[in-house]
């Protein structure tokens, strides 16, 4: 049996980053042309496109996939170091 008190254990598990940015700037559109195409806000897309997305909306990726005729993986990247 362990007797060891801790009850939280903190760990790195590394971070998911949202790679929209370099993709929207490669097919030489705006975040706006991308909202409106989507059908979703602008702030949304605003999120996505500067890495500050808290949850997965997987509507909206799916939404962005098709018009940007990319695969999620082109906009979701793991990398195991956090920072």
């Amino acid at each position: 049996m362990n007797n060891s008190k801790s009850i939280i254990t903190i760990k790195e598990y590394g971070r998911i980053n949202i790679c929209l940015k370099k993709l929207i700037e490669s097919r030489n559109i705006s975040r706006n042309y991308l909202a409106k195409a989507a059908n979703t806000r602008f702030e949304v897309i605003d999120k996505w496109y500067n890495d500050n997305v808290e949850k997965l909306d997987l509507d909206v990726l799916a939404r962005i996939c098709y018009v940007l005729d990319c695969s999620p993986d082109e906009i979701i990247k793991y990398n195991r170091e956090s920072k």
